[in-house]
């Protein structure tokens, strides 16, 4: 199975996806982020693909699609991923496409207040106009109308009332 943790930068998705890896044996947390690196770093500085957000790269997009299918099919544990995506043609080539080729995947979305996320995002040293922060109101608008699964409050929780709503959730003992 794949648990797929979505949510604004600075909801607690890498936090959760860490936690329940500790806590369930055998899980391994996958992350999309590398597919997104290991494109950058083999092309060119000119080339098109170091422009942007890489998730715009349907290159990124097949790639991640492809590796978790290979992984649900050849391990037999959990694997977790958490990754914010919030272009719901996006969540379609990826989650959609993991699901119609048979594999079950748990999609929650990790979500909190505009002020929750700003403050976590200044705990964690990105103030300013960081990128993670100029997502926010984006994140948030994309988790109220276009991907709207289950979503699971985190203002007021701490990571261990996360990780236990997310495992009850998921039928998953911790």
């Amino acid at each position: 199975m794949i648990l797929w943790i979505n949510g604004a930068f600075g909801a607690g998705k890498t936090t959760a996806a860490f936690e329940l890896n500790r806590r369930i044996p055998g899980s391994f947390v996958y992350d999309p982020e590398n597919v997104g690196d290991f494109i950058r770093k083999n092309s060119p500085q000119t080339s098109i693909l170091q422009q942007g957000d890489f998730q715009d790269i349907p290159l990124w997009r097949q790639m991640n699609a492809e590796m978790l299918k290979l992984l649900a099919s050849s391990h037999d544990g959990l694997i977790i991923v958490p990754m914010t995506l919030v272009n719901r043609e996006y969540y379609d080539e990826i989650i959609t496409a993991i699901i119609d080729s048979g594999i079950p995947v748990k999609h929650y979305i990790l979500y909190a207040s505009k002020a929750t996320l700003i403050n976590r995002l200044d705990k964690r040293g990105e103030r300013g106009e960081s990128w993670s922060r100029q997502q926010i109101d984006r994140c948030i608008d994309a988790f109220d109308t276009v991907i709207t699964d289950r979503k699971i409050m985190t203002d007021d929780k701490s990571i261990d009332d996360v990780v236990s709503e997310i495992a009850r959730l998921s039928n998953l003992t911790l």
